[in-house]
């Protein structure tokens, strides 16, 4: 029979849940699990509290009141998970740096994840959901498929510059992960490739591309994209938008119609 202690944990865990979503509460491992969306689904909401800017420097402040909820929690686990495997690589940034980091103590970090594997698989969740909502906003009706590759192109590369969860899906090595979790992730990534390659195919069909090979054009673009996360620093001279906008008109710029050389 649980103790007096751990129902008013479970009680309050519900309560604080219940002004935000409708989760299931698994009360022998203190774990909540998301409903109606689907298994690894990234719900609207959740989307827009993790979109907002966070103070790294000052992570635990989200632990600090007792009424904040889980999900507020839970995003500064996240949000801090991120940037420790960025900074340090995964294999290094261990659960005790992270509880170190948010000021809490380790047991309570499963709370919210199982395990360091878990956090990782939802950084390249919530990463690539985000990529792919804005590619939503700014590609429907967006004339040619030239002119949607070069909206991807852009969009892509502000993801990976200004946004910790986008560098992830770009830099993070997914082989350190279990064969299955390692499935699911490339799976994910896949959805972004083929987005990338229809719009390769959409151009050629429409004449705003040249024939080529979309699946190379896609290595050769997701490949110049994902490198920027690795010299990229926000103290130099270039802004993000910039540096987008001149990586869309260098890796698009070549692939028009030539015309012939008399």
């Amino acid at each position: 029979m649980p103790s007096i202690r751990g129902a008013a944990k479970a009680t309050a865990i519900c309560l604080d849940l219940a002004t935000a979503f409708t989760y299931t509460i698994d009360t022998r491992r203190g774990k909540f699990f998301p409903n109606s969306c689907g298994k690894h689904a990234v719900r609207p909401q959740i989307m827009e509290t993790l979109d907002q800017p966070v103070n790294r420097r000052e992570p635990w402040k989200a632990f600090q009141a007792r009424q904040r909820s889980m999900l507020v929690k839970r995003d500064a686990v996240l949000r801090t998970a991120a940037h420790l495997f960025l900074e340090h690589g995964y294999q290094k940034s261990s659960m005790s740096l992270l509880a170190k980091q948010l000021k809490v103590t380790k047991p309570a970090l499963y709370y919210y994840f199982r395990n360091k594997e878990e956090i990782l698989v939802e950084c390249y969740r919530v990463g690539i959901a985000h990529i792919e909502n804005l590619l939503k906003e700014t590609s429907e009706n967006q004339g040619t498929g030239l002119r949607k590759l070069f909206m991807y192109v852009e969009t892509y590369a502000i993801s990976v510059i200004s946004y910790d969860f986008g560098r992830c899906v770009a830099m993070l090595d997914e082989s350190e992960l279990s064969p299955a979790t390692r499935r699911e992730v490339r799976t994910m990534k896949r959805r972004m490739d083929l987005t990338l390659r229809g719009y390769v195919e959409e151009g050629i069909a429409d004449g705003s591309i040249a024939p080529c090979n979309p699946k190379l054009v896609s290595f050769a673009i997701a490949g110049a994209i994902n490198w920027i996360g690795t010299w990229y620093h926000p103290e130099g001279d270039l802004r993000p938008n910039e540096i987008a906008t001149e990586f869309a008109r260098i890796l698009t710029g070549g692939l028009g119609p030539q015309k012939a050389v008399k």
